[in-house]
């Protein structure tokens, strides 16, 4: 155990479990805010039951929209978990078409999914020319793109995916980290 008022890491001050617990107590979060944080989660994820369900029993205040987003995040996300990124993209762009162009980022990793989903789909010679006509813009307009852009694009050299260094990004991992990606932005 850490003890009282030792110096550590230089500004940082090491305190004992019962004085850390001392001060835990001290804090009040107000319920409400508790209650607004757990409300965003089950929004966020799509649990759109449970949200109503808390809405009720909680009296918390929520805007009758956000609910309603539930079930088109849940739309975007179950097409991105299937592979059909253009789908997800239209569905996002209907929903809020400012969220691709305000964050690059996301779009890329949307791009580099379908890139993914090309080749899993054996459509090389689609997903090549995907990659030049799109993946390679982006990575010239962005430079901290082209790292990941060159991990994809090793899979080009291989016949058996799963036999690639970058087989993880074949794996259904890589579409829900997308998808949770895509749900968080």
């Amino acid at each position: 155990m850490a003890s009282n008022n030792r110096e550590s890491d230089g500004n940082r001050r090491s305190i004992s479990t019962d004085e850390w617990e001392d001060k835990l107590q001290k804090v009040k979060i107000p319920k409400s805010d508790i209650n607004m944080i757990v409300m965003n989660y089950l929004i966020k994820e799509g649990y759109k039951e449970a949200a109503e369900i808390f809405q009720r029993e909680s009296g918390t205040d929520v805007e009758p929209h956000d609910l309603g987003l539930i079930n088109s995040r849940m739309e975007i996300r179950e097409a991105v978990q299937r592979g059909d990124i253009e789908t997800a993209i239209d569905l996002v762009n209907n929903l809020n078409p400012e969220v691709l162009d305000k964050n690059s980022g996301l779009y890329f990793s949307l791009e580099q999914q379908k890139f993914i989903e090309l080749l899993k789909a054996d459509k090389q010679e689609e997903a090549l020319l995907f990659a030049q006509e799109s993946l390679a813009q982006k990575a010239e307009e962005n430079p901290e793109f082209l790292p990941e852009l060159e991990k994809t694009m090793c899979l080009l050299g291989f016949n058996e995916l799963s036999q690639s260094p970058m087989s993880h990004l074949v794996e259904n991992s890589q579409r829900q980290k997308v998808a949770s990606e895509l749900n968080a932005a």
